[in-house]
């Protein structure tokens, strides 16, 4: 089975759906959630296939700092830095993961409930 063939956001990345991107470089695409839970809901993604956050080393240090970046850039972008936002990752079916590709939720533009 090929990895990145069956996995949707590897499809996405690559252009295969014709996704509008909100935020494009050579290794993070970002794009607006399908189904939003909060005004802006913005998912960033790596290009390279990643199960989740658990499957980074120290190696893809600036890909983290990459994605990361990315959120707070779009967050801005949306006016949403100042009243505050959230970065989610799920890692796990256990903690709601359902798509087996790293991506950071970029959550804001209304108040959010505490979290736990």
């Amino acid at each position: 089975m090929d990895e990145t063939r069956d996995c949707l956001f590897c499809r996405i990345a690559a252009g295969e759906f014709g996704t509008e991107f909100v935020y494009e470089s050579d290794s993070v695409v970002a794009f607006n959630d399908l189904a939003p839970q909060a005004g802006t809901h913005v998912l960033v993604i790596p290009r390279v296939h990643l199960p989740s956050i658990a499957a980074l080393d120290r190696d893809r240090d600036a890909l983290l700092g990459e994605l990361v970046a990315a959120a707070t850039g779009i967050a801005h972008q949306r006016g949403i830095e100042d009243s505050g936002y959230r970065l989610l990752t799920n890692v796990g079916p256990d903690a709601g993961q359902t798509i087996f590709h790293l991506h950071l939720h970029l959550l804001g533009g209304n108040a959010l409930g505490p979290l736990g």
